[in-house]
Parts: structure tokens; C-alpha cells; sequence
């Protein structure tokens, strides 16, 4: 039976990858599209490369009928989620792509958004999105919360080794690299093509970066005490990708071991061979992260690179999988997509 699915901010770069990856999907089918400040037009006009498809008009979210929509996408902006997700139908499937509901503790998510919550009970019902670690919990979930895709990139390189005990927890450092399309598709000064192009800058350096409040909440729930890794991000001027690049103390051969155990049975995250580096080309447009393991030059250090599409694995391609596991489909219906090269 094809469940009926509903996308809620589809003028959106994620919304969009939504309706590129639904299209093709053999167990989906987009009933409504809502995006408020494009309501009256077509798909076709806000995104171009969507022409070919036969897809609803855009709506407002007050004319969706709920009561025959199996399953909602909610691709809205921070703080707007948790207003628009509690209005919904109690007993409505619902994956949400911001950070609303990532953050299992009220006062973490003041501390990381600057605001309090506005939907508590409901964010003690959300489950993490990370669909690798939490499968079983997603499958019964009525309300899962999709990673950023920084904390994406960073725990799948860093969350086995810290479960496998194989790295120093005080010294983890992460340096990660994500293309504009991160930043979303309002339109900000600094990622004027003038402004972003033939270079790249560092951002919310120091720890101020929101996604830290993933890496510090799953990080320090592995370990079974506090854990706190040095994360800096850069903006770089591609479209798409993510290249995370963790630095840390451990053995590269037990490092390696380690990651390929973690994954050897995961369809979409690929160890490669050790001593090998992935590349974000690999990867661009795909559901897949590539792992890379070296040996530092100084003994007892290990350089771990992981790369992915901050789009597709690192947001909406990874909403597709856990619906997919909350509407009882096979986990990779739908994304098994070959990478987009060159």
C-alpha cells in the first residue's frame, strides 16, 4: 500500500531533496505541500528541475486535510517546528528536520537555541533521529527528530570509537568542512556569491555552534560521563558535502577495526580500505558516508575522515530512512541512488 505523505516547508533546499527522493519512491506518495510563503504556486516554479514531476500545488499548512496524510515531513525553520508540530494530529507520523526536538533536555535546548521550548512533552517523546543507533526506537517512534548534519558527519566518525573505549575522551578535536546549502536558502549577505566565493572562513569558532549540544548529549550518554570533543566549522563555497576530519589519540589499526565492526553490516556507511581518504564528490547526491582511517606521523595518533552529503544522508535523505522504518517499509526503499559524479 503507498503511505501518503505530507511536506511541510517544500520551498526549502531540504524540502526539495525530499520531493526529489520521494518521486521515485516505490512505497510514497506526496499528497500535500506546504510551504506559507509560496502558497498558490507550483512546484515548478519555485524549483525548476522539479517540472517533470506531477506534484500538488503549494498550500498554507491550515488548508492540509491531516486525516488522510500517513506520514509528515516538517522541513520548517528552528523555533517554528515545535508551534507547527503541536497543532498537528495527536496519532500523526511525523519526522522533523530541525533542531526542535533534538535535544532531549529543556534547559540544553535554551542553552544551544536561546529560548525556551514552547513543546516540552513533546520533546520528551521524540526520538534521535540517527537512524544507525536509535532503529528500533524509530520503528515505534510517533515523533522522531532528524540530526543536524554536522552532529550527523561528526558521531558517525567518532560514536564507535568512543563506545569501543579505543580513543582518549579528552582529546577529540573535529574539524569539519560544509558546502552553503547547510546555511539553508534564505537569503543572508554572507553567502552572496560575492561574499563566499573564492574562499572559506571558519564560523561560530570557540564552541558557540548549536550542533556542539548533539555532540555533548550522545557523546556523554556513550561514555557514561561527560565528554567534550573541540568542534570548529567551516563554510565552504560548494553547494553540497560535508568533509569532518576528527584528530585523535588511539591506535589507527584498532581505530580502523573498530569503525569496520561498527558498519559492516550498515547499507549506507562504507569503512574504506585503511589508509584510504574519502572525497564529498563521492557521495554528493547520495544517501552513503565513506569513512577513511590514517596513521598520524606521531605514534599512538589517528586521523579519521568521514564525508557525506549534507542534503541527502545528512538530512532529508536520512528522514526518508526513518520513515521508512515508522511506516514498517524496508529501511533503504528509495535511497539506494547512485552518487552524482563528476
Amino acid at each position: 500500500m503507498t503511505q501518503k505523505i505530507a511536506i511541510l516547508g517544500a520551498s526549502g533546499y531540504t524540502g526539495a531533496e525530499l520531493v526529489r527522493l520521494i518521486a521515485t519512491h516505490p512505497g510514497m506518495e506526496i499528497a500535500a505541500l506546504a510551504a506559507n510563503s509560496k502558497a498558490g504556486q507550483s512546484m515548478a516554479q519555485v524549483f525548476p528541475h522539479l517540472r517533470h514531476l506531477d506534484l500538488p500545488d503549494l498550500v498554507t499548512i491550515e488548508e492540509i486535510d491531516f486525516a488522510g496524510i500517513d506520514l509528515c515531513f516538517c522541513a520548517l525553520p528552528h523555533k517554528t517546528s515545535q508551534e507547527v508540530i503541536s497543532a498537528l494530529p495527536g496519532d500523526l507520523k511525523i519526522v522533523d528536520l530541525s533542531a526542535d526536538f533534538r535535544l532531549r533536555d529543556p534547559e540544553a535546548y535554551q542553552k544551544w537555541y536561546g529560548n525556551p521550548h514552547a513543546a516540552v512533552e513533546k520533546q520528551g517523546e521524540a526520538v534521535y533521529g540517527l537512524t544507525e543507533f536509535y532503529r528500533d526506537e524509530i520503528a515505534g517512534a510517533r515523533l522522531v527528530a532528524g540530526t543536524g548534519c554536522n552532529a550527523a558527519t561528526g558521531q558517525f566518525v567518532l560514536r564507535p570509537l568512543i563506545a569501543g573505549k579505543v580513543i582518549d575522551l579528552d582529546e577529540i578535536i573535529l574539524d569539519l568542512k560544509c558546502g552553503v546549502s547547510g546555511a539553508g536558502r534564505s537569503l543572508k549577505e554572507n553567502l552572496l556569491h560575492a561574499e563566499l566565493s573564492e574562499g572559506y572562513n571558519a564560523y561560530a569558532v570557540g564552541g558557540t555552534h548549536r550542533h556542539l549540544g548533539e555532540f555533548d548529549q550522545e557523546f556523554s550518554a556513550i561514555a557514561g560521563q561527560e565528554v567534550r570533543i573541540q568542534f570548529t566549522p567551516h563554510l565552504v563555497p560548494v553547494n553540497r558535502g560535508i568533509l569532518a576530519t576528527a584528530y585523535v589519540k588511539g591506535e589507527a589499526e584498532q581505530v580502523h577495526e573498530a569503525l569496520a565492526k561498527a558498519y559492516a553490516a550498515e547499507p549506507f556507511i562504507e569503512v574504506l580500505p585503511f589508509g584510504e581518504t574519502p572525497s564529498t564528490h563521492h557521495v554528493r547526491g547520495s544517501n552513503f558516508c565513506h569513512i577513511g582511517v590514517v596513521g598520524d606521523r606521531l605514534p599512538g595518533r589517528t586521523i579519521v575522515v568521514g564525508a557525506l552529503d549534507n542534503l541527502t544522508k545528512g538530512s532529508s535523505g536520512q528522514a526518508i530512512q526513518n520513515a521508512n522504518l515508522m511506516l514498517g517499509l524496508e529501511e533503504t526503499e528509495g535511497l539506494m541512488l547512485a552518487p552524482l559524479f563528476p
